[in-house]
């Protein structure tokens, strides 16, 4: 047999002879290919291979090249006078922000007297003219005036027809509570037992500290009376520090919320929904009977806002603490920059959906491509749908 698959080697095309080396290349590829797949898994189900792994990962994490302790000590110097050069644009930079709060503060002087218009709107204390109502959308820009006015005689008809079925409600009723069950970030923090309460608040404002006082804003929730509450307004202070940590001064990146407090709700009695009863049955162990505990315990309330987590002098704090504090500090900046100034926006969704579209936007690129690889593997002769 040796002989005759000598011939037959010899009598083979030297081509033909090639295809049968890169055949054999192929198979060897890929037993390797497969004893690297089962080496790989074998490795991945083992635990104290995985956690070593992980660690020489962690290692590799952010590690310097090794080049700056290869310098010589002239260049290490300059290096150094270069980090006190960083350390002085990072107190001006602190400057900088101190003098963006003092505009914010100039500037919510201007806002204000719109705010608070606003809130007379959307409280009735102001009815608005038919030229302060008069608002284009890009629909009505496309359409001639005499269909602009057909429309217009038909919607007043319509919101005449629906004055007469329904008492005319007031202002924009429930204004806020729609703005925070619009807005994620708030919407999670709301319970069904919130709402009727969040249907008395009228306004939220916000005021920044007096010049030459240290940074801080607070956020004023304005209700009218109520059954729940006897407070009229709900505050929770901000307080702010806009100067490097002398011990590290490169990780400072802006002003930082450094504490928050909140305020004392005078709760109506049996009204406080920031608590709740249960009922417990507790067996003696002795005579084995059984009793019922009523206990009062904490519960899931957007009002728990305005009872954060207390900062210790030495500003350590346990893991559950940093958390609240984080979304804390992360809902009270949201309130203050988009929530109070685009108020009306998120009301209508429309600051919602200018959100959305970014997100779409990337979907349809993602889309793009996808389309583009499909189109690719039609127009290749040896695509096969199947495989």
């Amino acid at each position: 047999m040796a002989d005759i698959d000598n011939k037959d080697q010899a009598e083979m095309d030297p081509a033909d002879m090639e295809d049968v080396e890169d055949v054999e290349e192929e198979e060897t590829g890929e037993d390797e290919n497969s004893k690297a797949r089962q080496l790989t898994v074998q490795m991945m189900q083992n635990p104290q291979i995985l956690a070593a792994l992980q660690e020489r990962l962690d290692g590799l994490n952010g590690s310097p090249s090794g080049y700056m302790e290869s310098l010589p000590k002239v260049v290490k110097r300059r290096v150094n006078a270069l980090k006190n050069l960083q350390a002085k644009c990072a107190h001006i930079e602190a400057k900088f922000y101190e003098e963006v709060h003092e505009l914010e503060r100039k500037y919510a002087a201007l806002y204000q007297p719109l705010f608070d218009k606003r809130s007379e709107i959307v409280t009735a204390a102001y009815e608005p003219t038919d030229e302060e109502c008069e608002w284009k959308t890009d629909e009505e820009e496309e359409l001639t005036v005499s269909k602009q006015d057909e429309m217009k005689e038909k919607a007043k008809l319509e919101e005449e027809k629906k004055d007469e079925e329904k008492e005319n409600p007031k202002g924009i009723p429930e204004f806020w509570l729609t703005v925070f069950k619009n807005v994620d970030l708030l919407s999670d923090m709301l319970q069904e037992h919130d709402e009727p309460v969040l249907k008395h608040l009228q306004d939220i404002k916000v005021k920044f500290s007096d010049p030459g006082q240290p940074m801080s804003f607070t956020l004023e929730f304005h209700f009218e009376p109520n059954e729940f509450f006897t407070n009229t307004v709900l505050i929770k202070t901000y307080k702010m520090r806009s100067e490097p940590d002398e011990s590290d001064p490169f990780s400072f990146d802006g002003p930082e919320i450094m504490s928050c407090t909140g305020c004392t709700i005078d709760w109506t009695k049996g009204k406080n929904i920031t608590l709740k009863t249960i009922k417990k049955k507790q067996k003696h162990k002795g005579r084995g009977t059984v009793r019922t505990v009523t206990k009062t315990v904490p519960n899931d309330s957007f009002f728990n806002f305005f009872t954060p987590p207390e900062v210790p002098e030495s500003g350590e704090l346990d893991e559950d603490s940093e958390a609240i504090l984080a979304a804390d500090f992360e809902i009270g900046h949201f309130i203050r920059e988009r929530i109070v100034p685009r108020a009306v926006l998120y009301f209508t969704g429309e600051a919602i959906e200018d959100d959305d579209d970014d997100y779409d936007e990337e979907g349809e690129e993602a889309d793009d491509e996808e389309g583009e690889e499909e189109a690719d593997e039609e127009n290749d002769p040896d695509y096969d749908p199947k495989v």
